[in-house]
């Protein structure tokens, strides 16, 4: 009994208890590596074999994982479905798409909308419009909060403890528009809370400028951000800006008529 609960204990000491495993064997996926075999996935999430075959086993079971047509893992249908309930998914989402597909429509932009999660954002939809420069982000995709217009909005409004954090970086340089210097990124959040929206120019390509303004809940809390992005200069900020923060405004008013809808 004894060495059996010392084995218990050391496994658990190398490898962490059993959900964590599991995470982080669904961490292993990734943009570049949405299919894996069982030796990378292994490899990726520094779970033993042995340990992985087992949990990926068991997340096969449930519909976390699923095989493709080569038999290499990705990640499940099941996974995505219990995701779809998160409430700053697809509840935000669904109230904000009609206003999303409105300034598309006007503007024939990228339209996208994102939420913070600890210190990133997180892209919950992107519209592509018709005549829309080319973008980095995606759907589901996570990026620095200071690379982005939606970032820096959410960065400008987020507790002090996330801006300090944040702001000792590092910071990924993508162009050589790329904000680095936290002191210019602090004077930009200022800029940010004054004006009421957020204007990233050339910081993830060297064409684009996105404009990014603040959504509110029900009780004036800012939950996330919605942007445009276009070709840099065209049309220009003075434009895009109204149209941004008008439809923020219309995505802000619909979550309160949902909240009020409900307590009634």
């Amino acid at each position: 009994m004894t060495v059996t609960h010392a084995v218990d204990r050391s496994e658990r000491v190398s490898t962490g208890p059993v959900v964590a495993r599991a995470l982080r064997l669904l961490e292993a996926f990734s943009d570049d590596r949405p299919t894996l075999t069982l030796s990378e996935i292994s490899r990726r999430s520094g779970v033993p074999l042995s340990t992985a075959h087992r949990l990926v086993a068991e997340l096969e079971t449930w519909g976390a994982v699923e095989r493709d047509t080569n038999g290499r893992y990705q990640v499940g249908l099941r996974l995505w479905e219990v995701g779809a309930l998160a409430p700053r998914g697809p509840g935000l989402r669904e109230r904000a798409l009609p206003y999303l597909e409105d300034l598309c429509a006007v503007t024939r932009e990228n339209v996208q909308l994102a939420v913070r999660e600890d210190d990133e954002i997180v892209f919950v939809e992107r519209l592509a419009g018709t005549r829309a420069v080319g973008v980095l982000t995606r759907v589901g995709g996570r990026w620095a909060m200071t690379a982005t217009g939606v970032g820096l909005v959410l960065l400008a409004h987020a507790p002090a403890a996330v801006v300090e954090r944040v702001l000792e970086g590092p910071f990924t340089r993508h162009t050589p528009y790329t904000l680095t210097d936290p002191v210019r990124v602090r004077e930009m959040l200022a800029a940010i809370r004054t004006r009421g929206y957020a204007v990233s120019e050339r910081q993830i390509t060297d064409d684009a400028t996105s404009v990014a303004a603040p959504i509110r809940d029900a009780s004036g809390e800012i939950v996330a951000a919605l942007s445009v992005v276009a070709h840099h200069g065209n049309p220009p900020v003075s434009v895009l800006a109204p149209l941004v923060r008008t439809s923020a405004a219309g995505v802000s008013h619909a979550l309160a008529a949902g909240r009020r809808r409900r307590t009634h």
